[in-house]
């Protein structure tokens, strides 16, 4: 039997983002992941729900690892989240093959979340998501100060912990004016619009999740803080 058989790979990335938090080793929840194949993901991540859970944790775990060990990397932040570093699945790849690539189903980065890539590549859609789930944007964690706090996501309860996350995100950075009817708020929901369904969506957004106390007439974006912040953990309440 293949050891990669035995390996519960939803398991293995909730592992590695929490030994990263109780500073343990990593060395065997790497090493299963390097060692992993297209099929083998392929075989055990068959469901929208299984694909975020582990793609999510895979990311904010080797944001985590990558800039504790080399700070300096954030200094040029379009190589940092373009050069292929996460060995796995029998390919090595970048931040924005995770983000783009796979949990926003071939999207172009700069396009607002409206434009598709041409060329994909088999591992792509072979690992991406059937449909887009705008709450990502509230989950991942690029490592700075206005990036979502980093939470441990699992299958079983996705749903309820992308809710939890995105409204708690949502209220730490949106402040609305009653007498303009003028939400602002994080600037996430601009670069991504296409994907929270443009302006009126994003604004849909923030009165049914409770941010705003109606439906917002305008927007505006707040200025994304990129100072490196590492460690920026949250415990979801059971």
């Amino acid at each position: 039997m293949n050891s990669q058989e035995k390996v519960n790979f939803n398991k293995i990335s909730k592992d590695l983002l929490t030994n990263i938090k109780k500073t343990k080793s990593i060395e065997n929840e790497l090493k299963l992941l390097s060692e992993s194949s297209l099929s083998d993901l392929t075989t055990q991540l068959k469901t929208d729900k299984e694909k975020i859970a582990f793609w999510v944790n895979i990311y904010n775990a080797f944001i985590q690892i990558s800039l504790s060990e080399n700070p300096k990397l954030y200094e040029d932040k379009g190589t940092y989240f373009s050069e292929k570093r996460i060995k796995i699945g029998g390919e090595i790849l970048s931040f924005d093959d995770i983000e783009h690539g796979i949990l926003r189903k071939s999207k172009i980065k700069i396009s607002l979340g409206y434009l598709r890539k041409w060329f994909r590549p088999k591992w792509e859609r072979k690992l991406r998501v059937d449909k887009v789930d705008w709450r990502i944007h509230f989950a991942l964690n690029c490592g700075a100060k206005s990036c979502p706090p980093v939470a441990i996501y699992d299958v079983e309860n996705l749903d309820k912990q992308l809710d939890f996350m995105t409204k708690a995100y949502l209220k730490e950075q949106t402040s609305y004016d009653e007498t303009s009817k003028t939400a602002s708020t994080s600037v996430l929901m601009s670069w991504f619009r296409g994907d929270f369904g443009g302006k009126n969506g994003a604004k849909k957004i923030l009165f049914e999740y409770g941010i705003t106390t109606e439906k917002p007439k305008n927007l505006d974006f707040k200025t994304y803080d990129w100072t490196l912040l590492l460690g920026n953990f949250r415990t979801i309440p059971n």
